[in-house]
């Protein structure tokens, strides 16, 4: 049976949230977030999951095993504000059990 994973999410406010996130529904980071309300509603996944803003951009604060960066999220990285080295885009994050114990935070608007 699919677990759900403990992801800790700090918000653009520097709040930390620790949340439950479902493996089995193919949900991805930006829209976890979503469902939480972590994030004003408009100010992340504005282009609904296509890796073609940045709204979802978070950074990756811990140790995870995460997918590799497909080359339209490197892209998008490229152009984007506010990029670190750990940055990622929450909608292609999907989560998985591999997720458990992630660490993130929300990158500025």
């Amino acid at each position: 049976m699919a677990q759900d994973v403990k992801i800790t999410i700090i918000d653009r406010e520097g709040v930390s949230h620790e949340v439950e996130a479902p493996t089995d529904m193919n949900m991805n980071i930006m829209e976890l977030v979503r469902a939480y309300e972590l994030a004003p509603e408009g100010t992340i996944g504005i282009c609904g999951g296509m890796a073609m803003c940045a709204s979802c951009q978070c950074y990756v604060l811990n140790d995870v095993a995460l997918p590799e960066k497909s080359d339209d999220e490197e892209a998008m990285l490229s152009e984007a504000f506010n990029v670190k080295e750990n940055s990622r885009l929450g909608c292609q994050l999907h989560i998985t059990e591999d997720l458990e114990g992630l660490k993130l935070e929300l990158a500025p608007e």
